[in-house]
């Protein structure tokens, strides 16, 4: 990556802070994860005849570039994509489109194979022998919009946040590489205010927990998510390690309910790690709170304009704000933001 580069990434924070109103926010240097270290694989499968293409779709486009190299995805992954497109070939419930995850965690690879057919008999022993011959943790299915199921487990697909180690639902969102991973909670920890043994932080779209567990090592947690299956994950991961003292998970979608300023107030910090749409449903809500910190994590700079704009025109200032590249090669930046309101 070029200095060029990593320039333009932190210019497109100081734009999007700029647009919201704050027009000299203190901006850290860019943080880059290395190539090669892109642990997560969202991928697109075509077939057409005995043709298989397996990759990226175009820009708005339905069609799948075939993907044969990628400097950004571990070498791991990418040895798996040529033994993967024999099996896709091979697979009845592969009619026309489909997609494959593919999550590398602490012991080896995650897969969660989603086609447009029904799974048959013969193409389940051969996902089998696919996970067997590959020590593949776990390949789950699922036919279109169903809810996936296992088809195989060899070992329990798990992976560590903050020490503690959880089982993601198949497919689970993670950060893009552990690196990025690594320098998004560094950031957030440096955000938070002086805590005390009572102090409480309230976490907005907590996921499977990648930013609990190392903030419940520092306070009370009170976290919400909207998916089901992460909210599963984070809740058993929980119970089974003694964690109930320090954090609590609650199932929620906060576009359609979002918290309501007595769910907020009195936390210490508040801590917002919304969708690539950013979280408008939810702000107006949280500055009715008066919560004095707010740590604003972001993946669109769009979205954080917008909502930073709200938190702008209720007086709130910007402490800190940390440019994380984990997509090199796109206009695309992670972002954790301080803001801080009164003494």
């Amino acid at each position: 990556m070029d200095d060029r580069h990593a320039i333009d990434k932190s210019l497109r924070l100081k734009n999007a802070l700029a647009r919201a109103g704050f027009l000299e926010a203190p901006v850290a240097p860019l943080v880059a994860a290395p190539l090669g270290t892109r642990r997560r694989a969202d991928l697109g499968v075509t077939r057409r005849g005995a043709e298989i293409s397996l990759g990226l779709h175009k820009a708005r486009d339905a069609e799948v570039v075939d993907m044969q190299e990628c400097v950004l995805l571990r070498a791991d992954i990418l040895r798996l994509l040529p033994p993967l497109r024999v099996l896709l070939r091979s697979l009845e419930a592969l009619r026309r489109a489909g997609s494959v995850v593919i999550n590398w965690l602490d012991e080896g690879p995650d897969i969660l194979l989603r086609m447009d057919a029904a799974f048959t008999g013969p193409d389940k022993t051969k996902i089998i022998a696919f996970a067997r011959a590959h020590n593949v943790l776990r390949i789950s299915i699922a036919t279109g919009t169903d809810e996936p199921e296992p088809a195989i487990m060899l070992a329990p697909p798990v992976i560590s946040f903050a020490g503690v180690k959880i089982e993601p639902p198949p497919g689970a969102f993670l950060q893009a590489s552990a690196e990025g991973e690594a320098a998004i909670v560094a950031a957030v920890l440096a955000g938070l205010p002086k805590l005390t043994n009572k102090s409480r932080i309230a976490e907005l779209f907590a996921g499977s927990g990648t930013l609990s567990f190392a903030l419940a090592q520092r306070a009370r947690v009170e976290a919400y998510e909207g998916n089901a299956a992460a909210v599963a994950a984070q809740d058993k991961a929980i119970r089974t390690q003694n964690l109930a003292g320090r954090m609590s998970i609650a199932l929620r979608d906060l576009h359609r309910r979002p918290l309501q300023p007595g769910d907020i107030a009195g936390r210490a910090a508040v801590v917002v790690d919304p969708p690539f749409a950013g979280a408008a449903a939810q702000m107006r809500f949280l500055i009715a709170a008066k919560a004095p910190r707010v740590i604003y994590v972001s993946c669109n700079p769009e979205a954080l304009a917008a909502d930073a704009a709200q938190l702008h025109r209720a007086g709130y200032t910007v402490l800190n704000a940390t440019p994380i590249d984990q997509f090199p090669f796109s206009e695309n930046v992670e972002s954790v933001v301080v803001f801080g309101k009164g003494k």
